[in-house]
């Protein structure tokens, strides 16, 4: 039985970790799982973006999707990244990670590079939607695809009874049109940490996040002041964590995530290429940004420094 999307608001798009020689650390992810679980997520993203998944081979993705199930264990819903700009390749593999326990859904993003239009997009969902035994999430980044999903395509494939919901990394206006369209059932998610506040109160279901690696706790004491009516602390919450959530995106993503989490102690490895890891300089310049010591991110990061005013 699949964990209802609908039951989460707070999602980690989670890293993979790294051991020294470049292998997935098993031990750092379950030890980074279950303290954002405790923290308040309430929902993951496994081999997304942030995940470095296009530096993943196939087996590793099957192991790493494999032990997640198997770390998480049904507490929250796992969404599993299977898409790519090959239709049959995506079919397949997302029929292999079906078989896998504890994978609730597939994350399919819209095919990077090939550039389809709308007609194709429809195409390629419906193919993947009909054909996989897992309820797919449409990814639509068009930072990263090159081409955006129009809201008339995402609501004709919502239809589809085997596609659950959308990670969507666009506009406002174009989630109130989404939320306003939608089937009941169809999940939305905002993959823009900041706009994580205003698009919960526009109907979205919630956030698909970067930044809840280090401000989970902030996030959930966010939306849980919402849920109370407290507004106005609400968006007083949004305002304090949206300069430090763009501050994890001036360098490629996930290196600044990365760096903040090996600062407090986690042991998260290093990129892979074609990614590097930050500098020092770098990373002086995003403990700026995250408005912490300068040198916080050569040292050790606490959580009170992370969540100071």
């Amino acid at each position: 039985m699949n964990q209802n999307l609908q039951n989460a608001d707070l999602l980690t798009a989670i890293i993979t970790p790294f051991t020294e020689d470049g292998q997935i650390d098993f031990a750092s992810l379950t030890e980074l799982t279950n303290n954002l679980i405790d923290q308040g997520s309430n929902g993951f993203v496994i081999g997304g973006t942030t995940g470095e998944t296009p530096t993943l081979t196939h087996d590793e993705k099957i192991a790493l999707y494999t032990r997640f199930g198997q770390i998480v264990n049904g507490r929250v819903p796992v969404i599993a990244g299977t898409g790519s700009n090959n239709t049959a390749e995506t079919i397949a593999f997302t029929e292999e990670v079906a078989q896998i326990p504890g994978i609730d859904y597939a994350l399919v993003v819209v095919p990077p590079y090939n550039k389809p239009n709308q007609r194709s997009m429809i195409a390629h969902f419906t193919a993947v939607a009909d054909q996989v035994h897992i309820p797919v999430v449409i990814y639509n980044i068009p930072g990263r695809t090159g081409v955006k999903m129009e809201v008339s395509t995402i609501l004709q494939l919502a239809q589809h009874p085997n596609i659950a919901g959308i990670k969507q990394c666009a506009s406002l206006e174009e989630i109130e049109e989404i939320v306003s369209g939608r089937p009941v059932d169809f999940a939305v998610f905002t993959g823009e940490d900041a706009q994580a506040l205003t698009a919960r109160i526009l109907g979205a279901d919630g956030v698909i996040s970067v930044a809840s690696h280090l401000y989970t706790p902030r996030m959930r004491e966010m939306y849980d002041e919402l849920y109370a009516g407290n507004f106005a602390l609400a968006g007083s919450l949004q305002r304090w964590l949206t300069p430090r959530m763009n501050a994890l995106f001036m360098f490629p993503s996930p290196s600044p995530v990365k760096a903040a989490l090996a600062a407090m102690g986690y042991q998260v490895g290093g990129l892979r290429l074609p990614l590097v890891a930050l500098n020092d300089e770098e990373k002086e310049e995003l403990a700026t940004a995250l408005k912490l010591p300068k040198d916080a991110l050569a040292g050790q990061l606490t959580r009170d420094m992370l969540e100071g005013d």
